[in-house]
């Protein structure tokens, strides 16, 4: 068990990142959603030992991680926002170094650095400098040394940055299968990173634990609260009456008129019918009723 008890960090200035959170893991692969500046990596750096709480508990296996950060480093793999790399060393050349750091054998470090490779689809680029890689193979190999020393903790912040679709439902396929008997933390603002593989998810905002459940629980809160509009091509106004009074997470403009789907606990117009809700809404919906206002939606074209 990984446990989070009375967690604040406060950094010089004042600003509070995280705010007296407490949370308990255990094997499984725990989605952790909010909006930028919500206080996500922060709470990620604590977790990885790279940052000490200002106060509160990090417990693992029962041991006082602020006390003992090495009990936790030697059983994590940790995939920072931002991950810096040696552009003159290839990709198996930087493994490997990387290995020898957390203690790898030669020979261990050859057959699982192969085996990273490979899962992480670089083989063709394997001979190439860093510095020659996209900004998605680089997050490629960001997630290959997270996973170097079989670690039994892993916490990744904004994974699929920079991955192409493909890539993305590799990388979820992937920390669903680690989870099965590994504690795997997923930070992110994005909720289709999680919706199809995360059976816990915990939204925060503003340092705050503002819920936390199954998709199923969190579906079951919004239903009956999600609907969806049509107003008439041409009629600005009314679509800004609707995105001012209302939660809308997706505006799409047809040749029909413009398509809304938002929050609202009964019919925001006469004609909207009630649509079955996602993770998204949810998510939308628990920001909402936090206080927080959500970001303008974009309309979408067709």
């Amino acid at each position: 068990m990984l446990s989070l008890t009375d967690i604040t960090k406060v950094y010089k200035g004042g600003k509070r990142a995280v705010d007296n959170l407490t949370m308990h893991l255990n094997p499984g692969l725990l989605g952790l959603l909010g909006p930028n500046g919500a206080g996500k990596s922060s709470l990620m750096r604590i977790v990885s030992t790279v940052t000490r709480p200002t106060s509160g508990q990090v417990r693992y296996q029962g041991a006082d991680v602020v006390a003992d950060p090495d009990r936790l480093r030697r059983e994590l793999g940790y995939l920072p926002q931002d991950f810096g790399v040696y552009p003159n060393l290839t990709s198996r050349e930087f493994l490997s170094y990387l290995a020898a750091a957390k203690g790898l054998s030669a020979r261990s470090a050859k057959a699982r650095i192969d085996e990273l490779i490979q899962l992480v689809n670089l083989t063709e680029a394997v001979k190439r400098p860093l510095g020659t890689y996209s900004g998605g193979m680089l997050r490629r190999i960001g997630i290959a040394q997270a996973l170097l020393a079989d670690p039994r903790v892993i916490v990744v912040d904004e994974p699929t940055a920079g991955l192409d679709p493909e890539e993305r439902v590799r990388f979820r396929n992937l920390l669903s299968d680690l989870a099965a008997d590994r504690i795997v933390m997923l930070s992110t603002h994005i909720v289709s990173d999680v919706e199809s593989v995360a059976s816990d998810i915990a939204v925060v905002a503003q340092g705050r634990l503002l819920r936390r459940g199954s998709p199923e629980e969190l579906l079951r809160e919004i239903d009956g609260q999600v609907w969806e509009a049509v107003i008439a091509a041409g009629d600005v106004q009314a679509v800004q009456d609707v995105q001012s009074r209302f939660t809308v997470s997706r505006t799409v403009r047809t040749a029909n008129g413009v398509r809304l789907r938002l929050l609202a606990p009964a019919p925001p117009t006469r004609d909207a019918v009630p649509v079955r809700p996602d993770l998204e809404d949810a998510y939308l919906g628990i920001i909402r009723s936090a206080g927080r206002t959500p970001a303008p939606q974009r309309a979408v074209g067709r």
